[in-house]
């Protein structure tokens, strides 16, 4: 107990410091956002864009998609090309042409000898580098030349998200419908909007007059980061990794090593093999009371695998406009649902089917821990499911017809697509679910009170851990409530990713850690003292880097060098506990076979191994790959990240949620004998599938494009030139192996599922107790 004490001050210390730090780089992070001008004005005097233009020009971005659709500072969507990185190039060969030209007549930039071409690149960077903003006037000043290149660049635009023939194909290569944005006006400010998002990206940021006066006196050359530390990587106007990149991705992997051996030896010398236990002769869970409440989530699991299986359909068709742009095998669906649609749904609905099933488990858990079972419990759960029906049906259409461009801008932001990934529904649909996430809190605290409330035993704090992380998930979607319509997109994203990476990634691997020990504690494998203290270390190891680890998402929207060293120095240690996932796929491996029993738990545990493996891979070796400042300049936004993504976000949540579905079904119809022949075709097929996609698709793919971001430049990595080559379509094309294995297993177990209930087949051997084989031997 006193351990168990010790730990939760200790996990109390770390939130408390890790928080305020993290409350305090979101200050920095504003205090050091490029600013968003009143007016751009050329020399002459004439305004070219005012803050209103621009402002709605983003409201036009996000009502087409926003990320869903190309990416804006490297955070979207792969097809279509990184709008900032794509504008910062058109814009820079636009100027450069046009002073070869008047150099040589008919001659292009590319066309003239060396030394001219450094000449002139010397040129653009002093105009497009210099920042010109005043801030007193709030005034972008250009000079003529830079004024005529915007209009050329943007009459580009307004072509190509309208329907000129003249991009036609251009639009193919980007997945893009014809008229994307039908009103001509909306087109221009659009491009207001991607002009100022390059411009961010390619102006430098004020540094200090001490700074400034340190670097005369030494007599070198005065050296400034744009406002987004020089990402994207573009030779021509001298985009190149910052100084401060290149040192913390170094100490990123000391830290690493330092974390690991650290852990390492905590392991060594507090190992403790649990002398004495006993495991039940029968299964503890075969008795278990199942209540009118928990009966009720059944139609939880039912809408979840609905749910991954639509994901799944929608997760194809996103990947088939890869090569055929606007339609499917002959079918013109880009008119009905375009890319930015599909990409939509696809991605919210790995997050809902996931979440759903995480949601459920614990209406489920709730009661069966503490035999309690609040009144109208069973009317809460299932007001709770007719409240996500609601948000999901309701905030879908609100997309699809902001998508269409039905809506109207005025209307977007509230009920249509809010065009920021992972964070896409309305803000109606957003305060509707997080006032059901605060009913599902209160249902499942209520039924967790009595213990709570109740004596002090060795799964109280488990419990306690449980609660908490509940109140958590509970009270922190709230953080996606925290930006305005016309927040800086710098504010949006800090916000956002508090959203993605805390609220997902941080306090429910918290609730599944605790929910897990829970269950292996219940089932008697593992004494609830030990798994006390063990889930509570794994806690404050996980949180350690979890939290701070947030600001690796953010190294390019404005954060000064010391948010850097702290996202890159805390990421690194969100890897360290998968260092030892060994230790735990092998001590879950051991559950599975501690008794004949246990053979009923078979394939959950399996599901909790995968989750062992993808945890070490996916979040692990390909978390790592991208994280270090050093690495995501250059892999942002490529498909390294959706490496990372895929692997991590179903091969360790969805595992996780399967496998938890697996138990609470199993406490749903305990009197089921199972087909164990599906769920092994369900697991070999999905892990399979999963890594099929991973190696033959994204992670050459995801290389090849890094290799071109380093020599060119990031706009070639994700241009239309480089992605319609014959080898990328031949990478896209070999995902059809993977992706058509993975999607058999998942039906496979949708039908093993509903089989549970449309066909039963009752278990003829005593509860709790494994069927014998023919010798009468139970299976090993």
């Amino acid at each position: 107990m006193e351990n168990v004490r010790k730990l939760w001050i200790g996990l109390a210390i770390l939130l408390v410091g890790s928080f305020s730090v993290l409350l305090w780089s979101g200050g920095e992070i504003r205090r050091n956002a490029a600013p968003m001008p009143e007016r751009v004005v050329s020399d002459d005097g004439s305004v070219l864009y005012t803050r209103a233009e621009i402002e709605r020009g983003r409201q036009v971005w996000q009502s087409m998609g926003g990320m869903q659709l190309g990416s804006i500072w490297g955070h979207g969507a792969y097809v279509a090309p990184d709008w900032s990185a794509d504008w910062l190039h058109r814009e820079a060969m636009t100027l450069l042409d046009g002073w070869a030209g008047a150099e040589a007549e008919g001659t292009g930039y590319l066309q003239l000898p060396v030394d001219r071409r450094a000449a002139l690149q010397g040129r653009l960077q002093a105009m497009m580098r210099a920042n010109t903003y005043d801030a007193a006037s709030g005034t972008i000043t250009l000079g003529a030349e830079r004024v005529a290149a915007i209009r050329e660049v943007s009459a580009h635009y307004e072509r190509l998200f309208g329907r000129d023939a003249s991009t036609a194909e251009l639009r193919e290569a980007y997945a893009m419908k014809d008229d994307t944005i039908p009103d001509a006006e909306h087109r221009r400010l659009l491009s207001a909007f991607f002009w100022w998002t390059a411009w961010a990206a390619t102006t430098e940021r004020p540094g200090t007059d001490v700074e400034a006066e340190v670097q005369q006196r030494a007599g070198v050359e005065a050296k400034r980061v744009t406002y987004t530390n020089n990402w994207p990587a573009e030779p021509l106007v001298g985009n190149t990794p910052p100084p401060s990149t290149w040192v913390w991705s170094a100490f990123s992997v000391l830290f690493l090593i330092a974390g690991i051996a650290l852990l390492g030896w905590h392991h060594a010398t507090t190992r403790d093999e649990e002398p004495g236990h006993r495991i039940p002769d029968v299964d503890p869970l075969a008795q278990l009371v199942v209540t009118p409440s928990m009966r009720a989530t059944a139609k939880y699991f039912w809408v979840v695998l609905a749910l991954f299986l639509v994901q799944i359909l929608l997760g194809a068709m996103t990947a088939h406009y890869q090569v055929e742009g606007q339609q499917a095998y002959g079918y013109a669906l880009s008119e009905v649902l375009p890319y930015s649609i599909t990409r939509t749904w696809h991605t919210q609905l790995a997050v809902l089917w996931i979440a759903t099933a995480w949601l459920a488990t614990g209406l489920y858990i709730g009661p069966a821990i503490s035999g309690h079972e609040p009144k109208f419990q069973r009317l809460g759960v299932n007001v709770l499911f007719v409240c996500l029906l609601i948000i999901v049906v309701g905030s879908f259409a609100g997309q699809w017809f902001a998508v269409m461009q039905k809506l109207g801008l005025e209307h977007n932001f509230w009920f249509g697509h809010q065009g920021w990934e992972y964070a896409d529904i309305g803000r109606f649909w957003q305060i509707f679910l997080f006032i059901g996430l605060l009913l599902w809190l209160t249902l499942v605290g209520r039924s967790l009170w009595p213990v709570l409330r109740g004596p002090k035993t060795d799964t109280k704090a488990i419990v306690g851990l449980l609660f908490l992380s509940t109140v958590a998930i509970g009270v922190f979607y709230a953080s996606g409530l925290m930006w305005r319509e016309h927040s800086h997109i710098s504010v949006v994203e800090y916000w956002r990713w508090w959203l993605v990476h805390l609220w997902v990634e941080g306090f429910f691997e918290v609730f599944a850690t605790a929910v897990m020990a829970l269950i292996f504690t219940k089932l008697g494998l593992l004494r609830a003292s030990t798994a006390a203290v063990a889930v509570l270390f794994a806690t404050v190891v996980f949180m350690t880097g979890g939290v701070l680890g947030t600001l690796h998402h953010l190294y390019f929207v404005g954060s000064p060098t010391a948010v850097i060293a702290l996202g890159a120095s805390f990421s690194a240690l969100e890897v360290v506990p998968l260092a030892y996932i060994g230790f735990e796929a092998y001590h879950t491996y051991r559950y599975g076979n501690a008794a004949p029993w246990m053979r009923r738990y078979r394939w959950p545990i399996y599901f909790f191994l995968a989750v062992s493996f993808w945890n070490l891979v996916g979040a692990g070796l390909f978390g790592f790959l991208i994280n270090p400042p050093l690495s995501l300049y250059y892999m942002q936004g490529l498909n390294l990240t959706p490496l990372h993504g895929h692997t991590a976000l179903f091969g360790v949540y969805g595992m996780l949620g399967i496998a938890l579905v697996l138990f609470c079904v199993r406490g749903l119809r305990p009197r089921q004998r199972w087909d164990e022949r599906l769920l092994k075709a369900s697991f070999w097929t999905l892990n399979i599938g999963l890594a099929l996609m991973a190696l033959l698709t994204l992670l050459p793919l995801g290389t090849m494009q890094l290799l071109a971001a380093i020599e060119y430049g990031y706009w070639y990595a994700r241009s239309a030139e480089f992605m319609q080559q014959p080898i990328v379509d031949l990478l896209i094309w070999m995902r059809v192996p993977g992706d058509t294995i993975f999607s058999v297993g998942a039906v496979v177990l949708a039908w093993f599922v509903i089989g549970l209930w449309i066909r039963p087949r009752l278990d003829t051997e005593p509860e709790g107790k494994s069927p014998a084989d023919s010798k009468g031997r139970p299976p090993r």
